[in-house]
């Protein structure tokens, strides 16, 4: 198997190959900012859950779904080959307000209402709506 180049797009991914499919949740391999990740979508209610399983060589991450959600709409803004910033002033809100970005902050991860609040920008890593 070849090392996976984006490993925040392979889980962006890995959740709507799964949502596609109907399953209840999906697996990916661990990493401390995918955790963190889905720790933010957990708070605000898009994924039901997220659970870490296995030990450190073969660590998975256990996502499942809450189940009055329709279909998620994930899109990666920021890429490997294209970083995109944004500044809390420049910061434009996704479908309106319904939906949320996903942004690394020197203060952490965080949704794009909370880094307005806080009066932080960072790296767009994702919207969701």
């Amino acid at each position: 198997m070849s090392p996976v180049n984006d490993p925040i797009g392979d889980l962006l991914t890995r959740i709507r190959n799964a949502q596609a499919a109907r399953r209840e949740g999906c697996t990916a391999p661990y990493s401390r900012i995918k955790h963190e990740l889905l720790t933010v979508l957990k708070q605000d209610g898009w994924i039901a859950g997220v659970a870490v399983e296995g030990e450190i060589p073969e660590k998975q991450l256990i996502v499942t779904f809450a189940p009055e959600r329709l279909k998620l709409t994930i899109k990666r803004v920021s890429t490997p080959g294209r970083r995109v910033y944004s500044g809390s002033g420049d910061m434009k809100p996704v479908i309106h307000g319904f939906g949320v970005a996903i942004l690394t902050t020197s203060k952490g991860l965080m949704t794009d209402k909370e880094a307005k609040k806080q009066k932080v920008g960072g790296e767009v890593l994702c919207t969701i709506s």
